[in-house]
């Protein structure tokens, strides 16, 4: 015969139960200065870690920066009593986050040259040369895309943290071309807005080993490799939606020189893209694209110090003004001279000019997702 429980007796079955159910508060703001953001997981968040999950959805706090907050209370998750960096994402979580208030950079300004392709009270634009680091990290103190800013310009946004002010997106060390920076901690504000929800367009030229079909799209999750962190794969088992779409391709025998656009911002998501269909950037050694034996009309490609991708387009919304606006920067002269050896003798002069209407519809189109 079961016993009835007392009035003095506990339930301790349903407190869990209602402790489970009950979110967590939210962060206390303990500086007037700080903002508070929040997220809701969705689907292709499931089972990842906290940090990681942060990381991704605040680009301009690097993982390390986010276990710190985590760690120092500032971030709340909805399961949990007291968020941890290994705590787990579930589709439905709120997680709120208290962003201190900027604090004075401690990178130092360096008189590095730097091409400035736009520049008002809000933001910069720049061209990024290929073999320079966008921010200071270990092994990288100085000679950074944010050194030379330092010197360049002043007044830039210090929400990105103490080494990475006014930066709210980043190029490869081997990739160059086009970035926007902010001046100022609204503009910051709201193009990080713009780039986490894909209202920024980003097009990048590059060459493929092979032959790329023109419009062929890519659509294959991306993560960490599991046997190698410094690659990301196609075969994670904890990975992020990615999709990236080839506009324009000329076929240069043997390479096909690309225009590619992508709608998502993972880390190496070109490269990765493009090998794990077999066809490798040209000179990115990381993912296959450095190959021993050349044929001899490809030699040219030998003489390349680094992978052949550079980020040509961007186009975004002016934080103040609300005007779409659209940046290019120029092919740089070491892609243009190998690009220009590997091109038959007729179309030389115009080997990176985008092809007709009657060209394009020739080609050989193929609207379906390549899953990797």
């Amino acid at each position: 015969m079961s016993q009835g429980k007392g009035p003095g007796t506990r339930d301790r079955s349903k407190s869990r139960k209602a402790a489970t159910k009950k979110p967590a508060a939210a962060p206390r703001v303990s500086d007037p200065r700080s903002r508070l953001v929040s997220f809701t997981a969705e689907e292709d968040n499931q089972g990842d870690r906290l940090d990681r999950y942060l990381a991704g959805e605040i680009p301009d706090y690097s993982r390390s920066q986010i276990q710190r907050l985590i760690e120092s209370g500032h971030v709340t998750h909805s399961r949990y009593q007291q968020a941890k960096a290994n705590s787990d994402i579930r589709p439905g979580d709120l997680i709120a986050v208290e962003l201190p208030a900027p604090a004075a950079t401690a990178a130092q300004a360096e008189d590095l040259p730097i091409e400035i392709l736009y520049d008002d009270l809000d933001i910069v634009v720049v061209n990024k040369p290929a073999g320079m680091v966008v921010h200071p990290a270990a092994g990288n103190p100085s000679g950074t895309l944010v050194n030379a800013l330092l010197h360049h310009v002043r007044d830039l946004s210090g929400i990105g943290g103490e080494i990475r002010p006014g930066i709210v997106h980043r190029l490869d060390k081997g990739t160059s071309g086009v970035m926007v920076v902010a001046k100022n901690d609204e503009a910051h504000r709201e193009l990080t807005r713009q780039f986490h929800d894909r209202e920024v367009e980003k097009e990048y030229v590059a060459l493929a080993w092979g032959l790329v079909q023109q419009r062929k799209r890519i659509n294959a999750r991306i993560g960490r490799d599991p046997k190698n962190r410094i690659k990301m794969s196609t075969r994670a088992s904890r990975s992020r939606e990615a999709i990236t779409r080839v506009t324009w391709s000329r076929d240069l025998q043997g390479v096909t020189l690309l225009r590619v656009a992508i709608h998502t911002g993972r880390t190496h998501q070109i490269r990765v893209h493009l090998s794990a269909i077999g066809h490798p950037i040209v000179g990115d050694s990381l993912y296959g694209g450095v190959h021993r034996r050349v044929p001899h009309p490809l030699k040219a490609v030998t003489r390349l110090a680094r992978p052949f991708l550079h980020a040509e387009r961007l186009v975004i919304t002016h934080p103040r003004t609300q005007e779409r606006m659209t940046f290019t920067a120029p092919i740089p002269d070491d892609l243009e001279a190998i690009a220009y050896e590997l091109a038959p003798p007729e179309i030389r002069e115009t080997v990176f000019a985008r092809v007709s209407i009657a060209e394009e519809t020739h080609h050989d189109l193929d609207e379906k997702d390549d899953e990797a």
